[in-house]
Order: structure tokens, then sequence, then C-alpha cells
């Protein structure tokens, strides 16, 4: 019997559970952890179809999104919500108490 990956696992969990993909995608973000979050959408583009699929919703190239989500990567604001909107989500912004 084949092991699953992590990531698989995770994807599949949130293929069977979205609400908990956007609780940790949004966990993520308060925190301003760009390496997690990029580890994020990539096992959530699994989730979605899978890296050729939702480069093409977000009309880049494949080698591109592997490039813009891999550990090294840094986003552009307009990749990244071309991405979350090929998975159907978007950012957000909501106010919070001044430190």
């Amino acid at each position: 019997m084949r092991s699953q990956s992590n990531d698989d696992a995770m994807a599949e969990i949130f293929i069977k559970e979205p609400e908990y993909a956007l609780y940790l995608l949004n966990d993520i973000l308060k925190d301003g952890d760009q390496s997690e979050l990029l580890i994020m959408l990539r096992i959530m583009a699994k989730a979605f179809g899978g890296v050729q699929k939702v480069a093409e919703e977000a009309g880049l190239n494949p080698t591109q999104l592997y490039r813009t989500l891999s550990s090294q990567g840094n986003p552009e604001f307009r990749s990244l919500a071309a991405i979350l909107k090929a998975m159907g989500l978007r950012l957000a912004v909501e106010r919070v108490e001044a430190v």
C-alpha cells in the first residue's frame, strides 16, 4: 500500500471541507507568514484540480505558477489575486485593534 503525502492528504481534506481550508488560509494571513501562505496555496491548488487547471483559470502558465508558489516565490498582487479568483476566493481587509 502506497502512503499518501501530507500535501495530498491535506488537499483531500480541503476538497471535503472547504471551510477548513478557508479557516487555515485566514489564520496564515493573520500571522503574515509568506512561506506558509505559499505552501497553503500549493496544497489548495491540488484541491482545486491541480496546478495546470488553476494556472489556466488564473491566466498564468503552469511553470510560472509553480515558480510563484515555490518556497522562493514572491507573487505580485495581481498574480495572487488571479490565483485566488481561480479557486473562487479573494482577499479582503478587516479592521483590527491597533497594537
